[in-house]
């Protein structure tokens, strides 16, 4: 990691706040780009924050949010991103083979049209920089416009995170293998 972890006792105490603040919530721990963003006290807090409602608080179902942060993850090789959110996307309710095929850049085959949306629109946005006038439509009439609100929320915080995890080299636990190419 380019960036070292600081150890409590070297925390200001608005980093301990902040920090105390993150463990407390439905987090539980201070990891991955969390541990980057402390150095920046201001940035961790807000990004943490929005970082809940992206995860724990969005309209969007758990299994549909993991998809979009999978989809976001390979599309930036982001090795730790992936590796956190695979598990919790395989528990939320995804099928192995839609991540399996995210994972070799394959189109999956969708068993839902909701997962079959979130993919298309987060593919294009990644991709072209915006998304297509149906893809859009199918959106708002899949999820409404707060869920397709949502949806482009979820996409950027999780490119803020790979970003993050891929400038500042956060490295895999020890032991885990990476898995994108």
């Amino acid at each position: 990691m380019r960036i070292r972890d600081l150890p409590v006792e070297e925390m200001t105490p608005e980093q301990r706040s902040i920090r105390e603040d993150i463990v407390a919530g439905p987090r539980g721990k201070l990891q991955g780009p969390l541990k980057v963003w402390l150095t920046s006290p201001d940035l961790a807090d807000k990004a943490q924050k929005l970082g809940q409602f992206c995860r724990y608080e969005s309209s969007l179902p758990p299994h549909l949010s993991e998809l979009a942060i999978l989809v976001t993850g390979r599309f930036w090789g982001a090795e730790y991103e992936w590796y956190a959110h695979k598990k919790i996307g395989l528990d939320a309710g995804l099928d192995p083979k839609i991540v399996e095929a995210i994972r070799q850049r394959r189109v999956p085959n969708f068993s839902s049209s909701a997962e079959k949306i979130v993919y298309e629109f987060a593919t294009q946005l990644h991709n072209d920089h915006r998304v297509g006038d149906t893809t859009y439509s199918a959106a708002v009439k899949e999820f409404g416009e707060i869920g397709t609100v949502d949806l482009v929320g979820i996409l950027g915080y999780y490119t803020l995170i790979s970003m993050t995890l891929n400038t500042f080299q956060v490295s895999l636990p020890e032991g885990v293998k990476e898995e994108l190419d």
